[in-house]
């Protein structure tokens, strides 16, 4: 059953344990992701009649929060899945629907997705009409998941448009991939896509959108990446416990409570997310450092889950990240209000 008890029992029974193997070898465990399609978590978003569980979006946030207090590796890769999981269901391209959807839902095909290269003005990825489809150019700077997943929903820019494709995850004419080298979630895989002159087939294309669309749909998407330094926080909670400062780790446990209330809040009222998103990755930081303190100099040794959850802190302040959400940050970050 997909829900958050089971998520967090997964995360403390399996992907905590072994996180720290997990960062050391900057590679998850196939079994990782196996566990979570066996337990129908590939299919979260998916309405009940394609076999998902429907779950609302904060429910789905708290299943990312418990899976990411476990290994954000392992989720940060997993929860990209979802972005094409609703692609399919939205597309128009019934004949790409009817091959895919089942197994996207059961995790039999599993998927990563890149948006980065639309949004920004200018954009870093285009897309040029052709015969037949469309040519890619430019690049997709930060895709995780490569060698992991078997497709990708890589979003283009066509002047005032987005067009989103589904791309095989794997070389091919016109793609060069290069290997980021991250300081934290080495894991998740994470490469650079660039496109040169890459032939996109009018039949792998999912759906062409309003540039303004695709930033509407990003509230949800920070509510989701909002949960993944609140699941940091709330480990980071539960390690200064086990150090012997509770009275340290109720405070954080109330602080990540209020910022998950906030970012289901502004999610149901319509309103800017940015700043709850901002606040979730400062919480983050603030535990994590609060962690190495309360345990003392072991927690800068390699292997310990300290130093650990410091870098991975970090990672939540810049992945995912939009303008309103690194201003919020740069502004609690330096001082500003709360």
């Amino acid at each position: 059953m997909v829900s958050y008890e089971r998520a967090q029992a997964l995360a403390d029974e399996v992907l905590f344990p072994a996180a720290a193997e997990v960062d050391a070898a900057g590679a998850v465990p196939a079994s990782h992701f196996d566990l979570l399609a066996e337990h129908g978590f590939y299919g979260a978003v998916a309405p009940r009649e394609h076999g998902g569980p429907e779950l609302p979006l904060d429910e789905a946030g708290r299943i990312v929060e418990a899976l990411s207090g476990g290994c954000l590796s392992t989720t940060f890769v997993w929860a990209q899945h979802h972005g094409v999981v609703r692609g399919l269901l939205t597309t128009d391209r019934t004949e790409l629907r009817d091959r895919h959807l089942a197994d996207a839902v059961r995790g039999r095909l599993r998927g990563g997705v890149s948006f980065a290269g639309a949004i920004p003005q200018p954009p870093r990825l285009l897309a040029t009409p052709v015969d037949g489809g469309y040519r890619l150019d430019g690049e997709a700077p930060f895709v995780s998941g490569w060698g992991l997943v078997d497709v990708l929903q890589v979003s283009a820019r066509d002047g005032d448009s987005v067009v989103n494709g589904l791309l095989d995850a794997r070389p091919a004419s016109g793609v060069r991939v290069e290997p980021l080298e991250l300081v934290a979630a080495q894991a998740t895989a994470t490469v650079r896509l660039r496109f040169d002159d890459h032939f996109l087939p009018a039949e792998r294309v999912l759906g062409v959108v309003p540039h303004v669309a695709l930033l509407a749909a990003q509230a949800g998407a920070a509510r989701l990446n909002g949960a993944m330094p609140l699941g940091i926080a709330g480990r980071c909670a539960r390690l200064i416990a086990d150090a012997g400062r509770p009275e340290i780790a109720d405070r954080f446990e109330a602080e990540r409570d209020a910022v998950r209330d906030r970012l289901d809040e502004a999610f149901a009222a319509g309103t800017d997310i940015s700043p709850a998103r901002a606040a979730a990755a400062e919480l983050a930081l603030r535990a994590a450092g609060a962690l190495v303190a309360a345990a003392g100099s072991s927690a800068l040794l390699l292997g310990e889950h300290g130093q650990r959850l410091v870098r991975e802190a970090t990672f939540t302040l810049v992945a995912a990240s939009r303008p309103p959400i690194k201003d919020g940050i740069l502004e609690l970050l330096s001082g500003g209000a709360r």
